[in-house]
């Protein structure tokens, strides 16, 4: 395993610990984080339901974090870790803060924007392109979705 993978793990299982925030809260268990010189700069958890926003998601809480730490919104250097594949929105924020790097932990298929239902991370149209690491403790990821789910529709009968 190289230092970057290892790196990734790492990360990622602080992404993961932000998830389960929000599953405790009842919301969907999605968790983000910014990285900067191997340093946290920015957290965020999905807080739609309880703030009452839909732009309550885990990547833009990180990234408004993150740039407010940096006092800048060009994220140049940072890379963002997602334990699910950005939506639309947020993909569109990252090219827009001018992230370096996208790890997330599993695709979306309805919704996911990097790589899945679009590219915008990637979009040669665009101004600025991200590198993209899929799959990163993706099983963590996805279960953790899956049972959120699987609970919420035994409460719902």
């Amino acid at each position: 395993m190289t230092d970057e993978s290892k790196n990734d793990v790492f990360f990622m299982n602080e992404a993961v610990t932000l998830a389960q925030k929000a599953y405790a809260i009842g919301e969907v268990p999605i968790g983000a984080i910014v990285v900067c010189n191997e340093q946290i700069i920015g957290r965020g958890y999905n807080r739609r339901e309880i703030d009452f926003d839909p732009l309550a998601h885990a990547e833009l809480i990180a990234l408004k974090q993150a740039s407010q730490h940096l006092k800048s919104w060009r994220l140049l250097d940072c890379t963002l870790y997602v334990t699910v594949e950005p939506c639309p929105m947020c993909a569109g924020a990252l090219v827009n803060a001018r992230v370096k790097r996208l790890v997330f932990g599993c695709q979306d298929p309805k919704a996911g924007a990097a790589l899945s239902l679009f590219n915008i991370c990637n979009d040669a149209r665009l101004n600025h392109r991200l590198d993209i690491t899929p799959g990163v403790q993706e099983e963590a990821c996805a279960n953790l979705l899956k049972d959120f789910f699987k609970e919420l529709r035994k409460c719902s009968h």
